[in-house]
C-alpha cells in the first residue's frame, strides 16, 4: 500500500482486495485510512470475479479430474506444461472463460504496482 500510496495521482486511490485475513486487519485498515486510500473487497465466496481462481481451476479440470500420478515430479511436471500452453493450446479455451465482463468504471484510471 505504501508503494501505492507515492504515486502521483490526483484520483482516489482504491485497491480491489479478496477477503484474507491479512488484507482486513487492523493495520491495513489504519493504514489505508491514513494514505487516504479507500479498500475495496470483493464479496466473500466469489472465486468468478478473481481471474486467477478461474484459471487455477480450469489447470486442475486439465490436471487432476481422473488423473493420477504415482510421483510428485511428475504431477509437477504436468502442471508447468499446462501453464506453458496457456497461451497456445489452450488459447482459445481460456479466452472465454478469463474474460473481463464485470462492471466497468468510466472514469478510473487502472495502475499496476
Amino acid at each position: 500500500m505504501w508503494r501505492i500510496s507515492h504515486l502521483d495521482t490526483r484520483v482516489p486511490i482504491t485497491p480491489v482486495l479478496d477477503n484474507a485475513r491479512y488484507q482486513k486487519c487492523k493495520l491495513v485498515w489504519e493504514l489505508a485510512e491514513s494514505l487516504d486510500i479507500e479498500l475495496l473487497y470483493i464479496p466473500p465466496h466469489s472465486p468468478n470475479l478473481k481471474l486467477i481462481e478461474r484459471l487455477w481451476k480450469f489447470v486442475k479440470k486439465q490436471c487432476l479430474y481422473s488423473k493420477y500420478y504415482s510421483e510428485f515430479k511428475d504431477f509437477k511436471n504436468a502442471i508447468t506444461n499446462c501453464l506453458n500452453q496457456t497461451d497456445t493450446t489452450y488459447k482459445e479455451e481460456l479466452d472465454s472463460l478469463l474474460t473481463l465482463r464485470f462492471q466497468r468504471f468510466e472514469k478510473a484510471q487502472v495502475v499496476a504496482v
